[in-house]
Parts: C-alpha cells; structure tokens; sequence
C-alpha cells in the first residue's frame, strides 16, 4: 500500500537544501560584485556551477551505486556545506570557481539520490502527481531561498552560515529514513545526432532554455545590482521571476497539448524575446518604476521557464514510451551545456546586457522553429503526449516521468476488446 510519509520526508530533505541552494546563487553574485570582481570573471564563476553539474551527472551516479544512497546523501551534503563556508574564507575568483564546480557536482548528486529513492517509492499510478508535487516544492523552494538575501549584509559571514546550515539540515530528514535503499542508478546517455533526427526543435529549445535560465541564475543577481536595486529589490527581481515560472508554465503547456507544440515554441520565443525588451526599457528607469519591472519579469519567467518542459514534451511525442528515459535524459543534458554557457557569456558582454541578451537568443530560437515548421508536418494531437511541468534537476526525476508514460501507453482491457483495434500510443 502506498504510504505519503516518506515521500513527505524526501520532499522536506530536498526543500530544505533547495532554499540554501537558491540562497547561496544569489548571495555569491551579490558578493563577487561587492568584492570587486570584473564582470567577466563573475561570469566565469557563476558558469562554474552548471559545468560541476553537468559532469556530476556522470560521475554521481558511479559514487552513489559505490557507497549506497544514505551515505552518498550524507558525503555530498558535508562537502556542500563545507563549500559555502570556504566561499566566505577564502574570497578569491580562482578559488570560487573551484568551489563552484564542486558544489554543482554535489548537488546534482544529492537530487539523484533523493529523485532514486522517490522513483522507488511512487507506484506508476501516481508518477505524474509525484513529479508535478516535486516541481512544486522546487520552486518554491527556491524562490524561498531569495527572501532570504533580505536577512543579512551580503558583505558579511551570516547568510553563508545559514546557507551552510540549511545544507546540513536537509541531512536530517534523509538519513532518519528507514526506507530501503533503491536501485543502483544508471549514468545517463546523450545521443545529440538521435535527438536531432528526431527533433531539431526540440534539441533547440532545450539549448535555448539553458542559455537563457543558466544565465538567470548566474547573472540575474548582478544584473539587478547593477541597475540600483538594493537586497530586497533583487530578492522581489529574483523570486518574482520564479514564480512567474511557476504560475504560467502550466497554461503554457496546456495549450501545447492542443497544438502543434512549434508553433507554442515559436510563440513563447517571440513574445518572451519581446517581454525581455520591455524589461529593459523599464530597467533604465527602475528606481521609478520597479513594479513595472516585476510585472515584467513575470511574465518573462513565465515564458523562459516554459520553454525546456514544452521542448522535453515536443521530443516526447515523437518517442515510444520506453524511449521517453533517454530522450529526455538527452535534452536536460543539453540543457545543462547550455546553462554551463550562459553565465560566462553574459559576463562577457557585461551584466546590465542580460536582458538584451535574452531577447536575442529568445529571437533565435523563434526563427529556428518557425522553419522548422515550414519544413516538417506536425505530430498528430493523438500522438501527444501530455505536458509535465518541469525545471532542471537529475536524470533520475525523468524516471518518473518515463514510467508514468508507459503506464499511459497501456491498453485498458475493455477498450482494446470494444475497438478491434489497438488505441494510440499514449
């Protein structure tokens, strides 16, 4: 019988470490700006992260089926926590960046462990509603974690011990469980020239979709530093963007299970492209007109974060149901080289260009997909598979989703028999 308390547990574990992982971005940008650092190499540190991320994908797994789940969970959280203080210790761009890759491969660890451990523990009935809760729980997460750069001077050692803190709690809750361990997880596959056959749109959105986001998490901080908002308008800036997120993400992708799903991309990269031109208008006035400014980001969060789910969605309708783990395995990998990028890039080209540089990659995309509809048919409504709203994490939470489209795809008995025919795919 399928019991909600320890999911409820593995929830509360991964929410606590997420608000000191959403904390500890923005406080990181904040400071390297307060220390002095160039602009580029801000970028560089903040692109630190997703680069550690991205290779813990492959080498976590290896560790986690070595030692076993708890005591997986409980070496990387001691390392991460560990990493927060050493930022605060030693404030030089080498070491940060240095930190900043270990503390994205530990991460990226601990979501795979607790992602494992959630797939064990959620019948296929409920896969969907349990990814959705978990989507939920990030999200809010870590737009928690944002309020709370309000605490404290970025400048001194309080809100990096708290950061550290909520790391080190979020132990409590996993290594108290008497669950048994899940299965050994598995070191994803990335396919790009499969997932281009089958989806060039798709494998755009996803690359899309981490430039624009990496660049969010790695960048935004600075960028609302640079434009005169103190602590509590760059936690309002960033919070508010992720709820935007959280809030039309859902609409979005309810409106894509009724069309063709390019021509939803091709839309939200146009109006999203737009929305962030307007922000930058508003941005030059901001100390008059923030909440102009957040009205807008809003919005524009709302369409950036819809980009990735609707994308996994669209490469999804043109799989079988056993296909689903590696392809969308494929695109969260893509997306990570993506996010990997942005922040360097938009360090580059300087901080206060960040929405600039939203619209023009947002604009790319659009161009690309509207071609690709000129050139390819569009995936039948019934062949559709339905739209999970979703932000960057492990390979392990597509297992659920995987699995949960699988049991879609199976027949229900009375309805094989009445039709004479096998009903659709999903």
């Amino acid at each position: 019988m399928f019991s909600a308390f320890p999911i409820v547990s593995l929830l509360t574990g991964i929410g606590v470490l997420l608000i000191g992982s959403g904390l500890l971005g923005t406080l990181l940008a904040l400071r390297a700006g307060l220390e002095g650092f160039a602009d580029g190499v801000i970028g560089l540190v903040m692109s630190a992260y997703f680069v550690g991320f991205f290779a813990g994908t492959f080498v976590c797994p290896t560790l986690i089926r070595r030692v076993g789940h708890i005591r997986a969970f409980a070496m990387f959280a001691a390392i991460a926590a560990a990493t927060v203080l050493l930022h605060v210790l030693i404030v030089h761009p080498g070491v940060w960046l240095g930190l900043r890759v270990l503390t994205g491969a530990c991460l990226v660890g601990l979501y795979t462990v607790v992602e494992s451990w959630m797939n064990a523990q959620t019948p296929n009935t409920q896969r969907g509603k349990m990814f959705a809760a978990y989507m939920i729980v990030t999200l809010l997460a870590l737009t928690l974690g944002q309020a709370l750069i309000t605490f404290a001077d970025p400048a001194g050692f309080t809100l990096f011990a708290i950061a550290s803190l909520l790391m080190s709690m979020a132990l409590v809750p996993i290594a108290s469980t008497s669950l048994a361990q899940p299965t050994p997880v598995t070191t994803p596959r990335l396919g790009l020239r499969f997932l281009y056959a089958t989806s060039p749109a798709a494998v755009a959105g996803a690359l899309v979709s981490g430039l624009v986001i990496g660049a969010f998490w790695g960048m935004g901080p600075v960028f609302a530093q640079r434009i005169g908002l103190d602590n509590a308008g760059v936690a309002a800036f960033m919070g508010t963007t992720i709820l935007g997120g959280a809030a039309l993400q859902w609409p979005i992708g309810h409106l894509s299970d009724r069309v063709d799903r390019r021509r939803v991309l091709a839309v939200v990269g146009a109006v999203g492209a737009l929305t962030a031109l307007v922000a930058a208008l508003v941005a030059v006035a901001a100390d008059g007109a923030t909440g102009w400014l957040l009205a807008a980001v809003f919005v524009f969060g709302g369409l950036a974060f819809s980009v990735y789910p609707v994308s996994v969605a669209h490469l999804n309708d043109h799989l079988q149901p056993d296909q689903v783990l590696e392809g969308s395995s494929g695109l969260l990998l893509l997306h990570g080289l993506g996010a990997a990028a942005g922040p360097a890039v938009v360090g580059g080209l300087g901080p206060r260009s960040l929405l600039v540089y939203y619209a023009v990659t947002l604009v790319v995309l659009a161009v690309f997909v509207a071609l690709r509809i000129r050139h390819a048919p569009p995936v039948a409504m019934e062949e559709h598979m339905p739209f999970a709203p979703m932000v960057r994490t492990s390979p392990e939470a597509l297992v659920m989703l995987a699995d949960a489209a699988e049991d879609a795809a199976q027949p229900a008995p009375h309805d094989e028999a009445d039709s004479g025919h096998p009903p659709p795919r999903a």
